[in-house]
C-alpha cells in the first residue's frame, strides 16, 4: 500500500507504525505540512495516516495550512472513504474536518493514563484481541467534545470521553499515542510547548523521569500497537 502521511512536527511521525509498515512492504509519503510541504494529489494513495503536532485545530491564522489539510481529510474520509488513521491532533482533525467539535481540556492529559473499551468499542474489529482497559501514553490539553455524524466512541476515560472513534467504516482516530518508541519521550520533551504540557501535568520531578517511567511500559504498548495495526489492515482487506 502506499501510505500518505501528514506531519505537523518532524519529531511526531509514525513511530513504531513505520516499522510496521516497511515489514509489510509498505511505502510512507511524508508530507511536512509545518514546513510548507505541499499536499499531493490524494487519488495515487491507499491510506492516510495524520499524525500528531503542538498547535490546536483551531489555529488556522497562525498555520493557514490546516484549511487545505482539513479539506484534504474532509475528501479522504467522506468522498472516497478510503482508510484513514490519525494519533492525537489527527484525531483532533478528523472529527473537525467532519463537523464535529474541538475544545480546550480543563487541564492537560500527560503522561501514562489507562483508557476503557466502551461497548461500541469491545465490538469493534479494530480492538480484536486488545483490551478491554488500554494502558497509554497521554500528551494532550485539546479534546473532542462534539463527535462528527457517523462517528462512535470506541475507547473513554474519565479526563477525556472520546479516547478513540470511529467515523463512518474506515476513518479511525486516537487521542492517546500508540506510536512511541525508546526515543519519544526524550524528543517531545524537547518542543516548548509539550515541555510546559508536562510540567504543568505532572510537575517539574516527576516530568524530568518520564523517560524513565515509559520504558518499562514500551513492550506493552509495542505489542498494542501491533494488534491493531494488523487489525486494521485485515479490516480493510490488506
Amino acid at each position: 500500500m502506499k501510505i500518505l502521511v501528514f506531519q505537523h512536527l518532524r519529531v511526531e511521525h509514525s513511530g513504531i507504525f513505520a516499522e510496521f509498515w516497511r515489514e509489510a512492504g509498505h511505502s510512507e509519503h511524508i508530507v511536512e505540512l509545518d514546513e510548507g510541504e505541499a499536499i499531493p494529489a490524494l487519488d495515487g494513495f491507499d491510506m492516510l495516516a495524520v499524525m500528531g503536532g503542538p498547535m490546536d485545530v483551531w489555529q488556522e491564522d497562525a498555520h493557514p495550512w490546516l484549511k487545505p489539510e482539513k479539506a484534504a481529510i474532509r475528501h479522504w474520509a467522506r468522498e472516497l472513504e478510503r482508510p484513514y488513521l490519525g494519533i492525537c491532533l489527527g484525531h483532533q482533525l478528523l472529527a473537525d474536518a467532519l463537523g464535529g467539535k474541538v475544545g480546550l481540556m480543563k487541564a492537560p492529559e500527560v503522561g501514562l493514563a489507562t483508557v476503557e473499551l466502551t461497548q461500541a468499542g469491545r465490538a469493534d474489529r479494530l480492538f480484536d484481541g486488545v483490551g478491554p482497559v488500554i494502558e497509554t501514553l497521554q500528551w494532550h490539553g485539546a479534546e473532542v467534545s462534539v463527535l462528527p455524524e457517523d462517528g462512535e466512541i470506541l475507547a473513554a476515560n474519565a479526563a477525556c470521553p472520546v479516547q478513540a472513534m470511529r467515523v463512518g467504516q474506515n476513518a479511525y482516530g486516537f487521542q492517546y499515542h500508540m506510536e512511541i518508541t525508546e526515543r519519544t519521550v526524550g524528543d517531545w520533551s524537547k518542543i516548548p510547548e509539550y515541555a510546559a504540557s508536562l510540567k504543568q501535568a505532572l510537575g517539574a520531578d516527576e516530568a524530568g523521569r518520564l523517560a524513565q517511567t515509559v520504558a518499562p511500559h514500551l513492550p506493552a504498548f509495542r505489542a498494542t500497537a501491533q494488534r491493531i495495526n494488523d487489525n486494521f489492515f485485515a479490516a480493510i482487506g490488506r
